[in-house]
């Protein structure tokens, strides 16, 4: 008898997340993941998910944007100039590359 190396898949870890909403806002939501063919519980989680994911990418980029194009900017106006080491291996890349 063989021996098999699958693996389980890990338990999922979940956690409890509770909301108290006005009947009508419920009501609409339930009536939205049926028409999507989901629980409630499916529904909420799926659009939250894709809420939250959309939200923090859109503060990710907007962040690193702004920090990224400081930062080049100040590289570009203050670039220091190339050390022996990089200007060896600019000469060495010259003499072994060829652009036809």
């Amino acid at each position: 008898m063989r021996a098999t190396t699958e693996k389980r898949p890990a338990k999922r870890m979940t956690e409890r997340l509770e909301a108290r909403v006005p009947t009508l806002i419920k009501e609409l939501i339930g009536r939205a993941a049926s028409l999507e063919g989901l629980s409630l519980t499916d529904y909420v989680i799926a659009t939250l998910q894709k809420n939250a994911a959309m939200v923090v990418r859109e503060h990710e980029v907007l962040n690193l944007s702004v920090k990224d194009s400081a930062a080049f900017a100040k590289a570009m106006l203050a670039a220091p100039k190339p050390n022996r080491k990089l200007t060896q291996a600019f000469a060495s890349h010259q003499q072994s590359v060829t652009v036809k």
